[in-house]
């Protein structure tokens, strides 16, 4: 008899499959928000409504100006799945919810382990009230990270006033 999959896994599975209307020409993300095992919202790594995406145009920036992971993000043209998952949700029913998150590599398919939120989106994770992140390493793996984490490690402060 087939083994039944675990409830985390089966959240990822869906951010994973969701993942794959993404545009982006480097990485795939998604995202689903759930709050008492009801999906409340999904979201894909693309440019914003009306505009073209990467896939369309062929090129990616900030892949041309060889800019690392992680960095000038201000540059992309597109939204990241977490943020498009939190504009389709009302806040109300975030509060207290969970996010799941699937990332692979655009090219070879290939889970990106040990990836996390940008600064940008651990800020709406934040204000939109979810209290944990599950991101997945890879089929089978993920991480269960606490909101709470985030505020009481302010990453913004670092190099600033002594921290």
């Amino acid at each position: 008899m087939k083994e039944r999959r675990d409830k985390v896994n089966y959240y990822l599975d869906l951010a994973e499959s969701v993942s794959h209307r993404g545009t982006c020409l480097r990485r795939n993300y998604g995202a689903v928000i759930v709050n008492n095992d009801e999906v409340i919202s999904t979201g894909y790594v693309g440019a914003p409504r009306g505009r073209k995406n990467c896939s369309d145009l062929g090129t990616c920036i900030r892949q041309q100006l060889n800019i690392p992971r992680g960095e000038r993000y201000e540059l992309c043209r597109s939204v990241h799945a977490e943020a498009n998952a939190i504009i389709s949700a009302s806040r109300d029913k975030m509060i207290g919810s969970s996010i799941y998150l699937a990332g692979t590599d655009a090219q070879t398919g290939e889970y990106i382990a040990n990836s996390n939120s940008c600064s940008m989106c651990k800020r709406m994770i934040i204000n939109a009230g979810i209290v944990k992140v599950y991101v997945r390493d890879d089929r089978d793996h993920y991480r269960e990270i606490l909101v709470q984490d985030w505020i009481d490690n302010d990453e913004s402060l670092e190099g600033i006033m002594g921290y």
